[in-house]
This record gives C-alpha cells, structure tokens and sequence, in this order.
C-alpha cells in the first residue's frame, strides 16, 4: 500500500518543482529587465544633463571675439538642452528621494555659499598671518624681558595691559580663522564647515592654541599685576611665527638674504633670553654677592634700567659665541648655568658657521658654475693654441652673458614645471616676439604655443655672420635685441640695417615647392654689436606642423604668395609633379620609424617571453605542490577508509 501511494504522489511533486523552476526563472528575468530600465534611466538622465564645458582660459586669450561668441552659443544651448526634462519624469519609480535630494543639494549649496573659507595659499591668508605673527614676536620678546627686569613691567603697566589683551583677541581670532582654513582633499579645497572644525580640532595646533588662551592671567586678582610670567602660555602659539617665516621665504625674490636674517633673529632672541635669564639668576642670588652675578644695583651707575639689561645682554652674548672673557662662576648653580651656556654657545657657532656658508655658496653657485666653463674653455683654446684674437673674443662673448644675466638656459631652469605652465611663460616672454612675423599671423592657438616653446634664443658677438649668401637655410631668426646688417659679399658695404623686432629666414624653413633659391640663403647677415635672437629651427617647425596640416598648407600658402610678390617663385616648377627629394626624405623618416617600431617589438616580445616562463614556473611549482598535498591527504585517510570498509562487512 505504501508503494502505491508513493509511486501515486511522486508525479505530482515532480510538477511542483517544475512549477517553482519557472516561476524563479521568470523572477530572475524580471528583475534583470528592470535592471536594465534603470540602467538605461540613469544613462538618459546623464545625457540629457551634460555639465557644460570649461572654457580654457589658456586658449582664450589668442581666440577672437567671433569664436567666443560661437562658443558662448553652444554653452547655451547645452545649457537649453539640459533643462527640457520630459513630463513623465517626476512620476519615476522613487519621485520622493528625487525631491529629498534635490532639496539636500540645495541646501548644502546654500551653506557653501554663506560659509567663508580661507585658502592657504590665498594672499589674504598671508596677510593674516602677518598680523598674527606681530603678537607672537611681541609675547616672545617681551614677557621674559617683563618678569625679569621689574622696573619695566611696573614703570608701563597700563601700556603692558592694553598691548596684552590686544594679543589675546588677535589670539582668539586666530583660533576662528583656523577653524575657517581649508584644506586640500583629492586635489580639490574641502568647503564644509563642519569638516574644517573637525579637521582643525584633531590637530596639535588646536591643542596648542587652546593652551595658549587659557585666562592664567586671572591669578592677578590675587597676586596683583606685576607678576608677567603667569602670561607663558601664550608663547605657545609659536607656530604661527615658523608658518609666517616660511612662507615670506617662498614669496621673496631674495631668499637667501632673508634666510641669513631669520638666522640673526634666532640667535638674538636666544641672547636675549640667555640675557634675562642671568638676570633673573643674579637677583635671586643677590646682587654684588659674587663676581659672577650682577653687580650691587645700590650704586647709581648699575642702578639704571638701561645699564642693566645692556650689561646682561653683554654678558650673554660674550658667553654664548664664546669670544670674550667673564667672570669666573662662584657657587654651584651659576657653574651649572655656565655650562648649559656654553654648550648652547657651541650650537650657536656651528648653525652659524654651517648655514651662512651653505647660504653663501647658494648664493655663489651661478657665479662659480659660469666660472667653470670659462676656465675649461680657456684651458681647451690653450691646449689647442688657438688665436689670441678669437680667444679675447670668446672671453668678451662670457663676459657679455654674465653682465646682462643672459647665463641662464631656460630649459635646464623650467624643465620642472608642467607643460602648461611652461607654455604660459613662454607666451608671456616669446608670444610678442613671433607675432611679429608676418608668416605667423592668424595662426591655430594650439600651433602658435608649439612655436612658442620651440624658440632657442642665442647672442651672437659683433662681427659674427648669422648667415651667409648660399648656406642652406635650418632656421629663422627673430631680433629681440641688437642691430644687424645685410652686407655685400665683401663684408663691409651695408644695404640694409635690421632693429628690434625684424626677422628673416621664414621662407627658407618651409621649403616651399618652386622656389628660385630654393632653401638657400639669399644676403649676408652680419651682426654690427652684440645681437639677442630668437631662433626658429626647421626640424621644429615642421614636427610642429604634423600635428596641424591645414596650417602647414596655411603657412606654405602664405610663403608661396610672398614669393609671388618678390617674383622669387617659378611657377612650372610649382605646378610639376612632387620633388623627388621629399619623396626620400619622407621615406628616410619612414624607415627610421619603422626601426624604432621593430626595436620597441623585440623588446616587448623578450618581456613576453620572460613573463610566460615565470608564469609556467610558477604553475609547475603549484602542481608540484598540490600533487604532495594530495598524497599526504591519502595517506591520512586511507586507516580511517579501511575501518569503515570492515564495519561495513561485519
């Protein structure tokens, strides 16, 4: 009976599993349809709503008032666009986050935009800490100076109350303005309030500045106001002090000079300190009572003010730098405070000695590294026993660079900096200069800041030959300095004199097809004093223009009217079939490259090859050990595998 039943029922459970199957597949299929509903939602919702694009204020600047009207016209009508939203999308599957979002975005945008923020590298930032290093030098220099010389802190008090509590408020502003500082996070300034007070309150500093407010000056109610030194917390604050100096040190033009008067600041407030120190020292022990300590105030000429903190300041500074004689200490701690003196005096004297020679030779190493090259040039021109003519032209030709500043090589001193900012001081220094050729005017942007980057400039001596009559032509020359003359083949007679601003050698350098001269120099060029040029190399030019073909056909379009008018071009020849010359030359350069290609090939197949020998020694080391962790399973469970089989035969 129970057999009937069972062979009755097990159809009909086969058909409910059958049943659950499909409905999980039709499940698994719904949801991945809606899956791709949204998918395709959110990519629609992220075309329709294109941010608008940057304009690049680099480019600008060489765009005319018609391109940024047409890109003002498509900015708008992105914007346009962006804004249609179709009707039925407020009724989506969640339309209220979408208005709870909304409404959190709005939100947030509104605290950014009332939230002041201080960037650090702002000079706003710069000028606070300015103002904000003032009280902290004022609290360092004085407070010791107060609590130590009594005369002065009761002779000033009302003086002293009002600059202190000043302090205090600029103390506490600073505290605020901390709390307002961003900071960088992936590149960009954090602007959230509440993340700057997070960040500002998780750092020394803030611990630092709390300690440095701490109203321990309260204690004047009890001990009166002539005891300064409950103030020296507030020398806490000193960080301000170190911030404000290094930044003055990246800002000026003179930092090596500034380094040496930050030192001589350092060692004076040391001195200082070290002077009201033994001050201190002297009045505890009792005035006179030695000759070590100061003497007896009774007699009129120590008695005064002035006497005494210039005596301790002497004192001190004969101590410290150890270069003059005082009196012998007499008790135990005046030995004891010698001896802290003098081995802060040793410290003193080798900081000194080992910055001011470091900054000095800093300040040295232009000179001494141009130095070099004039010796080794001499030296060569002396092993080579060469003219004593061309040798003093050479000297002069060095002595010119140095006394015009004109040693520097500018790749050599940029060649940190990133290629846009590179870009911007050349268009700054050169951009000028190559708008003056006519050749060049109306260029692409893009391919005028190529150019720019590209020009060498070179002094030439009086005398020299630029070019001659016949050379073949490599580059063109701007002037930027100096006067040259085209000159008959004798050298002397003078046609034409060029100043600031002329060029030439523009026609050579693009080769232009039909060209009577060809790429060969039509005058002599000679410079009449020392000239400063720009120069223009053809390899440049044209690895330029590969990137931009319609200014090259622009440029030789130009070139070849020129010619035209100056009747310098053959026209049969511009109209023949292309120079064979290039066509080599085009198949010279597809070679090399071609080479270069074969040679980068060989090396990323060796590197293959040795990548897929690691890989199979790695899979064989695997193998070998999966094979003995296999054999060692076995043997384990091969004593438990024959129990089983015999409690299975009993």
């Amino acid at each position: 009976m129970a057999k009937v039943n069972t062979q009755y029922l097990h159809p009909s459970s086969a058909r409910v599993k059958t049943m659950d199957r499909d409905l999980n597949r039709a499940e698994n299929s719904l949801s991945r349809l809606s899956r791709l509903i949204t998918s395709l939602r959110s990519w629609a919702a992220r075309h329709l709503h294109h941010e608008d694009q940057r304009p690049d204020s680099f480019l600008e600047r060489f765009h005319g008032a018609e391109l940024q009207e047409v890109s003002c016209r498509k900015s708008s009508a992105r914007s346009s666009v962006g804004s249609q939203e179709p009707p039925d999308r407020g009724r989506g599957a969640w339309p209220l986050a979408r208005n709870n979002t909304n409404a959190c975005n709005n939100k947030e945008e509104e605290k950014k935009k009332d939230a002041m923020v201080v960037d650090p590298s702002s000079n706003l930032y710069y000028r606070w800490l300015t103002v904000i290093a003032l009280p902290v030098f004022y609290n360092w220099c004085l407070l010791v100076c107060r609590a130590c010389f009594d005369e002065l802190q009761s002779e000033h008090l009302m003086l002293w109350l009002t600059l202190d509590y000043s302090a205090d408020v600029l103390y506490g502003v600073d505290m605020l303005v901390r709390a307002r500082t961003g900071f960088l996070e992936q590149g960009l300034m954090v602007q959230d309030v509440k993340r700057l007070w997070k960040h500002y309150t998780k750092t020394l500093h803030f611990k630092l500045d709390v300690l440095s407010l701490v109203p321990t000056d309260l204690a004047y109610l009890k001990l009166g106001v002539n005891y300064p030194e409950l103030r020296f917390n507030r020398l806490l604050k000193f960080s301000r002090l170190f911030e404000f100096f290094d930044r003055t040190e990246t800002r000026t033009n003179y930092p090596n000079m500034f380094r040496i008067g930050n030192l001589v600041l350092y060692i004076l407030i040391i001195i200082h300190w070290n002077a009201c120190i033994y001050f201190a020292i002297s009045k505890s022990i009792g005035f006179g009572t030695d000759s070590w300590v100061y003497p007896n105030i009774s007699k009129p000429e120590y008695g005064r003010l002035s006497r005494k903190y210039i005596y301790s300041l002497y004192w001190s500074t004969l101590t410290l730098t150890t270069i003059g004689e005082t009196p012998p200490p007499v008790k135990d701690e005046e030995y004891l405070f010698v001896v802290i003196d003098f081995l802060v005096g040793v410290l003193i004297f080798a900081t000194i000695v080992g910055n001011v020679g470091s900054m000095i030779s800093n300040m040295n190493a232009s000179r001494a590294e141009f130095q070099a090259k004039i010796d080794s040039i001499k030296q060569y021109m002396q092993f080579r026993k060469v003219t004593k003519d061309l040798e003093t032209r050479v000297i002069r030709w060095f002595d010119y660079l140095w006394a015009n500043r004109k040693t520097v090589d500018e790749k050599e001193v940029l060649k940190s900096l990133p290629d846009k900012l590179k870009a911007e001081i050349a268009i700054s220094v050169h951009l000028d200069t190559l708008k003056k050729v006519r050749l060049f005017q109306d260029c692409e942007a893009g391919l005028l800041v190529e150019l720019v980057l590209k020009l060498r400039p070179t002094v030439f001596s009086p005398g020299d030959y630029i070019c001659k009559k016949g050379d073949i032509g490599r580059e063109m020359y701007i002037i930027k300095e100096g006067k040259l003359a085209v000159v008959a083949d004798d050298g002397v007679t003078q046609f034409v004199v060029l100043g600031d601003g002329s060029y030439f050698g523009e026609i050579s350098i693009l080769n232009i097809k039909g060209s009577k001269s060809g790429n060969r120099r039509t005058a002599n060029i000679r410079s009449i004093g020392y000239s400063d040029l720009f120069c223009l190399s053809k390899d440049d030019l044209m690895e330029a223009l590969t990137e931009y073909p319609e200014a090259k056909k622009a440029l030789e379009e130009k070139g070849r009217q020129i010619l035209m008018k100056d009747n310098l071009i053959d026209e049969d020849l511009a109209k023949a079939g292309q120079d064979p010359k290039d066509i080599e030359e085009k198949v010279e350069y597809l070679e090399s490259s071609l080479d270069a290609l074969q040679t980068r090939f060989a090396r990323l197949l060796a590197e293959y090859n040795s990548t897929q020998m690691k890989v199979k020694q790695r899979l064989s080391q695997l193998e070998s050990q999966a094979r003995v962790c296999g054999s060692g399973l076995a043997v384990t469970q091969a004593p438990g595998g024959a129990a089983e089989t015999e409690d299975e035969q009993q």
